[in-house]
């Protein structure tokens, strides 16, 4: 089971759950040992497959890091925070998180888009 750590430490991911806001962008980011590598890619699709099945669900994005780092970055859009808890919270995806390596440091948080004029729109 992967080890939960907060992004921003004043903010946790249980508080933000509790914000009804909508899109929401997922960022967690993953750090683990190099030999676990597999063993969460592995999760993550078993993870993502459970994920895309669910209400609100955008989609998602699996990142590697550059060069021999054991660093990864899932980037996942949905329609609102209550979709989110729901699944992130449902019985099955939590069983689910028994199947990361014990090395998985989670650190996941959500986001909304933000527009600035002339450069992107929220």
């Amino acid at each position: 089971m992967p080890l939960l750590r907060p992004l921003d430490p004043s903010f946790p991911i249980e508080r933000q759950l509790s914000v009804e806001v909508g899109p929401v962008v997922l960022i967690n980011v993953f750090t683990l040992d190099k030999a676990d590598e597999q063993a969460l890619l592995d999760a993550w699709q078993d993870d993502a497959e459970f994920m895309k099945r669910q209400p609100g669900f955008i989609s998602t994005q699996l990142h590697h890091a550059i060069g021999d780092s054991a660093t990864f970055l899932n980037y996942a859009v949905w329609e609102s925070t209550e979709h989110f808890r729901a699944a992130f919270t449902h019985p099955e995806f939590q069983a689910k998180l028994s199947q990361y390596p014990a090395s998985v440091v989670a650190m996941p948080h959500l986001f909304q888009k933000i527009a600035m004029p002339g450069i992107c729109v929220a």
